[in-house]
């Protein structure tokens, strides 16, 4: 016996003599509507694609626009003035020669205590458990009262990054920290 093939909108295919199992309807491949389905990962990759594109043009543009970083401070000795206001310190970086004698004054314009800690991470690291409340000026500490104005001085000796931050508690974590470049003498 041979198989019976039926087509009515179902194809049918022969597993066994006499015997048919149905398959996928007709319209396989149509919307519902009628027509060819569209494939929408094509445009999904163009698109991507696009996206891609403006965004690398875009860091390009930033990058060539970019200002060049603010020339290096001393050698000798320079003072920076370091305002403070709403927990924040005006000014986050700060670029110096090595050799250069820092001196901060650090003027407090909240109705808080801040403090200005001012070192390399075994500093940060005993100043972040916060047991000392008060600092006198010290190389590279010192403590001021709200609205009050502290100075610390600080020589930058060695190439490198140090960071400076207020420890008081929630202040760190709240951003208010910053960071000093040394670059080499001959690099300025």
């Amino acid at each position: 016996m041979s198989p019976v093939k039926v087509s009515v909108g179902v194809r049918q295919i022969a597993d066994a003599p006499g015997r048919s199992t149905p398959t996928a309807p007709a319209t396989a491949g149509r919307r519902p509507g009628g027509g060819p389905r569209r494939r929408w990962w094509p445009w999904l990759v163009a698109s991507a694609a696009v996206a891609a594109g403006v965004a690398a043009a875009g860091f390009a543009v930033a990058a060539a626009t970019e200002d060049p970083p603010d020339p290096a401070l001393g050698p000798g000795d320079v003072t920076v003035a370091l305002h403070v206001e709403h927990s924040l310190f005006e000014q986050t970086e700060i670029r110096v020669v090595e050799g250069t004698r820092l001196r901060f004054v650090l003027d407090n314009d909240d109705p808080i205590n801040h403090e200005l800690i001012v070192g390399g991470p075994e500093v940060h690291a005993r100043h972040a458990l916060g047991s000392e409340p008060r600092h006198p000026s010290i190389p590279g500490e010192v403590s001021v009262g709200p609205n009050e104005v502290g100075v610390t001085t600080l020589r930058f000796d060695e190439p490198g990054t140090f960071e400076f931050a207020c420890h008081l508690p929630g202040h760190y974590e709240y951003g208010m920290r910053g960071v000093v470049e040394v670059v080499p003498a001959g690099g300025a």
